[in-house]
C-alpha cells in the first residue's frame, strides 16, 4: 500500500473514531433476569396490583403498551417487546417508595378566580391560563368528558376553549393524561402546563428525570388533592345502580365525606366510604393526598366554600401567583393546612397495604 493510501485510511479511521458516540442509560435491574422488561413490569407492578394506571409506560413504549379493559397490558409482548427498558425506567411504582405529607410548601393560601367559574374557585384554570398569558406555556392539558361522562383529554391553547362546559368540574375517573403529554411536547413551542392527580404528577417527574424533552418542554405541573380515582366501567355502573341518570347529570363532587351526584332534577348522595368496594387496587397503596411533587397543588380541603386551597412549592408557581395578584385576577384569603391532616394521615396509612 502506498504512503498516500495509508494516510487516507488513517484519516478515515480517525473520522470514524471522532464520529462514534455512545448513549448510555441506567436501566433498573431485572428481578426476572431471563425475561423481557415488560414481563418484569408485569410481574412487579401489574400482577401485584399496585399499578396506578398513570400510563407513563404507555407514553414511552415503542412496542405497544396499552390499556385493555381496566388494566395496563401489552398484547403479544413476547414478540413485540423490544426489551429496551423504557417502561420500567419511567414507572413510578417499579421501585416504589410511597410519598406522603404536605411537601415543602412555600405558601399555603386560598384563592378564587374572578375570571373563570368552576368548581372550588377555578384556580387550576387560572394558573394555567395565566401561565399562557405570561408566555411560560402555549398549551395546557385538561381532562374533559363526553356525554357519557367518560374522560377525554383536551389541549387548551386559547382561553376561549374553556367555554366548553365539559372541561370544568372534577372527574373521578382515570384520564389518559401522559400519552397526551407526549403529543403536547412535540407540538409546543414555549412549553406545556399539565394538571393531574398525584400518580400523574409522579409520572411526569419520572419522564422529566429520564427524557430531556420533558424537562425542557413541561414548564408547569399542577397537582390535584386526591383520595382515590376510579375506573369508568366500575363507577358508572355503581352510580347507575344508585339511581344516577347520566343524561341528566350536571356535576359530581365529594364534600364532607359524601359523594354527591347532581342531576337536573334531583341529587344522589351517599358516603364516600361506600365506594371502597370499587376502589382500584393501585389507589389502595397510594399515600400521596397533596401531590407533593407538583409545582403547586390545588383542592377544596382547607378553604371556605367557593375557594381553592393552593399549596405553593416551586418558584414557577410563585411567579405565576404573583402575576395573578398583580393583575387582580383572583381573590385570596387564608387557608388552614390543619384541615388536611385527616386525609393526609388516611392516605399515609395505605402504606400498610403494600405489606399485604
Amino acid at each position: 500500500m502506498h504512503d498516500a493510501d495509508i494516510k487516507a485510511c488513517e484519516e478515515v479511521i480517525e473520522m470514524a473514531t471522532v464520529a462514534e458516540s455512545k448513549w448510555e442509560i441506567k436501566v433498573p435491574d431485572k428481578p426476572l433476569k431471563d425475561k423481557v422488561y415488560f414481563e418484569n413490569l408485569k410481574s412487579v407492578v401489574i400482577d401485584t396490583e399496585i399499578c396506578s394506571r398513570c400510563l407513563t409506560c404507555a407514553s414511552v413504549c415503542p412496542g405497544g403498551i396499552i390499556v385493555v379493559g381496566d388494566k395496563v397490558d401489552f398484547p403479544d409482548y413476547e414478540t413485540k417487546c423490544l426489551d429496551c427498558g423504557a417502561c420500567v425506567r419511567v414507572c413510578p411504582r417499579f421501585v416504589y417508595e410511597p410519598l406522603s405529607g404536605m411537601g415543602s410548601s412555600t405558601a399555603f393560601i386560598a384563592g378564587r378566580s374572578k375570571r373563570f367559574a368552576g368548581q372550588d374557585g377555578a384556580m387550576v384554570t387560572e394558573l394555567i391560563v395565566s401561565a399562557m398569558e405570561m408566555g411560560i406555556i402555549d398549551r395546557g392539558l385538561f381532562a374533559g368528558r363526553n356525554e357519557n361522562w367518560e374522560t377525554e383529554m383536551f389541549h387548551v391553547c386559547d382561553p376561549e376553549q374553556l367555554a366548553i362546559t365539559t372541561l370544568s368540574g372534577t372527574k373521578y375517573t382515570f384520564a389518559d393524561v401522559l400519552p397526551e403529554l407526549k403529543k403536547a411536547v412535540k407540538f409546543t413551542k414555549s412549553g406545556v402546563g399539565v394538571v393531574g392527580t398525584p400518580c400523574i404528577v409522579s409520572g411526569v417527574r419520572k419522564l422529566q428525570q429520564e427524557y430531556p424533552i420533558f424537562r425542557e418542554k413541561v414548564k408547569l405541573v399542577v397537582g390535584l388533592f386526591c383520595t382515590e380515582n376510579f375506573h369508568y366501567s366500575a363507577i358508572s355502573q355503581y352510580l347507575c345502580d344508585k339511581g344516577v341518570d347520566f343524561s341528566k347529570l350536571v356535576k359530581t363532587d365529594i364534600t364532607m365525606g359524601k359523594f354527591i351526584a347532581t342531576m337536573t332534577d334531583s341529587e344522589v348522595k351517599f358516603k364516600v366510604k361506600a365506594l371502597e368496594e370499587i376502589l382500584p387496587s393501585g389507589c389502595n397503596v397510594c399515600c400521596d393526598f397533596t401531590a407533593v411533587e407538583a409545582d403547586a397543588s390545588v383542592g377544596s380541603v382547607g378553604s371556605v366554600p367557593g375557594y381553592s386551597t393552593i399549596s405553593v412549592r416551586e418558584a414557577i408557581a410563585v411567579k405565576i401567583l404573583d402575576y395573578i395578584k398583580e393583575k387582580g385576577y383572583a381573590e385570596f384569603g387564608e387557608a388552614d393546612p390543619g384541615q388536611l391532616g385527616f386525609l393526609v394521615g388516611h392516605k399515609k396509612k395505605r402504606a400498610e397495604n403494600l405489606k399485604k
